[in-house]
């Protein structure tokens, strides 16, 4: 039986670009094709992407394999949660919370940022959020950032404080997901992925290191589709 493409979003300050180093390689080699759109500009950023999803499913004849990256991975599985007949399951990267934010560490991060980016600046923003990071990530922030443009600190603030599906909400996803996790990581904690994955019907976790992603963008993309292969 062929595999449904697959459609993953980024996360908050993220892109397209990000999305296909992690998940291009991994997802060619299960022989999925990969649909990796733009982010949305400034507020319209969840909202833009669900539409997107639903553009996308309303032209194809098959259920969807939806994901993404911390914020897009709340997003594909919200997506999942509103249309579960329309879902052939999840691929789903460094989930944040659930439910509401409620000060989780990312939600933070991202409510900080915005803040500075509107008091400082861009370039003074990325000058402190870069200091005494890996330089893979701070290459990556300086990249992306700079290429939402006047719509970044919107798009944020949109993240900082949209909920994602709760547990309940998750209990009723009967679809294989794959959940990855990064051990090392403070602002995604891997025990909300444990969570989620316990939530879930049909789920299983694979742990990665923010270290591993820094040296192969690849090794966060193959947890979650060896993840979802286990389950499927």
């Amino acid at each position: 039986m062929p595999k449904p493409p697959a459609v993953l979003l980024p996360g908050t300050g993220s892109d397209e670009v990000f999305v296909r180093s992690v998940f291009a390689g991994p997802l060619a080699a299960a022989e999925i094709a990969l649909l990796a759109p733009e982010p949305p500009h400034g507020s319209r950023l969840a909202v833009g992407f669900l539409t997107m999803i639903d553009s996308v499913a309303e032209r194809r004849e098959c259920p969807l394999l939806v994901g993404g990256v911390s914020f897009g991975a709340h997003l594909a599985a919200s997506w999942a949660v509103a249309h579960p007949d329309r879902c052939a399951g999840l691929l789903l990267a460094l989930p944040a919370w659930s439910g509401e934010p409620a000060g989780a560490p990312a939600s933070r991060a991202a409510q900080a940022s915005a803040d500075l980016i509107e008091n400082e600046g861009l370039d003074a923003t990325l000058r402190l959020s870069t200091a005494g990071v890996p330089q893979w990530l701070a290459d990556e922030l300086n990249r992306a950032w700079r290429r939402h443009g006047d719509g970044l600190a919107a798009g944020l603030r949109i993240a900082a404080s949209y909920p994602a599906p709760t547990p309940a909400e998750l209990a009723k996803l009967d679809v294989p997901v794959g959940i990855a996790a990064c051990s090392d990581d403070p602002v995604h904690p891997a025990e909300v992925a444990h969570a989620w994955a316990r939530a879930l019907p049909r789920a299983a976790v694979r742990e990665t290191t923010l270290t591993a992603l820094g040296e192969d963008r690849e090794s966060l993309g193959r947890a979650a589709v060896e993840a979802w292969l286990s389950v499927r």
